[in-house]
């Protein structure tokens, strides 16, 4: 059973739920809304955080006051459809994650849709991968994380960085990604009544603002259908109570098909990107916890 602590979020989601039922809601306050889920992590002390820009990107570096630099590098990739989120939303989780990892971490403030449709983001968060390994970062040392729309970035930043020439990055943590621009996976059916938030309209909503007329089925935004084969090492974490849930399962059988080092952890009753209750929820400490022993002996620490 969830804890108490962990049905702050489930609270949450039904209060964004009811409110954008009304079908008066528009974008800014949306994107308004979304900031909230800033409010569920604990302020992690002892962070300096700045702004840089990186291939032309702007972004919010985040570092833990007093650690050596040991050139390890989380770049970050926040969640919200493509269209809401902000490092700012997100910046709390992010650096929990880095402070446990042992690195400092970049999150990419990407121009969101519908001003910026695919490919404009992966392009951007490609441009700042691009930039580091400019300036002499190493790229096994760096790994790439992304929760809900920044999972999905998570995955095609590599596959775009490959393509485009660029080395793979160590490795890569997707958290509950969005995968399916459709959306066809069988827990919006079964996980209908359990998941708070995500519902196939809204997945339909910001997928359109997204694809800019791609088609939705495209391996170029549907990762369902990309070949996985060339990623690297993949921590795919996702919450049972998820009707994104089978995104997670699919992506992780075509990738293990094709030869890719992932591993897929599913967590009872959680809801979508449960760990941005960081520092609160004793289930998103325990993800945090099992990301760092994960990637640490990936980027060499």
């Amino acid at each position: 059973m969830s804890t108490t602590q962990a049905n702050a979020l489930t609270e949450m989601y039904k209060s964004w739920t009811a409110r954008m039922a009304t079908g008066t809601m528009e974008l800014p306050e949306m994107r308004t809304m979304f900031e909230e889920w800033g409010t569920l992590a604990t302020e992690p002390e002892g962070f300096a955080y700045t702004t840089l820009s990186l291939g032309g990107v702007p972004c919010l570096e985040a570092v833990e006051t007093g650690r050596a630099d040991n050139g390890r590098v989380l770049l970050c990739f926040h969640g919200g459809g493509f269209v809401c989120g902000s490092p700012e939303s997100h910046r709390k989780m992010f650096a929990h994650i880095a402070r446990a990892v042992g690195c400092k971490a970049i999150i990419v403030d990407y121009t969101r849709t519908p001003d910026n449709p695919h490919p404009g983001i992966v392009n951007q968060c490609t441009a700042v991968y691009g930039a580091l390994l400019d300036q002499g970062y190493d790229p096994r040392q760096i790994a790439m994380i992304g929760d809900s729309a920044g999972g999905n970035l998570a995955t095609a930043v590599p596959l775009n960085a490959l393509r485009e020439g660029l080395p793979a990055p160590a490795a890569s943590v997707p958290l509950s990604p969005w995968y399916d621009m459709e959306p066809t996976g069988e827990t919006f059916v079964t996980n209908a009544e359990v998941d708070a938030f995500v519902s196939p309209d809204a997945v339909r909503l910001m997928a359109g603002m997204y694809l800019g007329g791609a088609d939705p089925s495209d391996p170029g935004v549907n990762l369902l259908h990309a070949d996985p084969s060339a990623l690297p090492p993949l921590l795919i974490q996702v919450g049972g109570y998820e009707a994104l849930l089978d995104d997670s399962r699919r992506f992780h059988d075509r990738a293990k098909a094709a030869g890719v080092d992932v591993t897929l952890q599913i967590y009872p009753e959680m809801q979508h990107v449960f760990q941005l209750m960081a520092g609160k929820a004793p289930e998103a400490d325990d993800a945090i916890d099992k990301i760092a022993q994960w990637l640490r002996p990936r980027l060499g620490l």
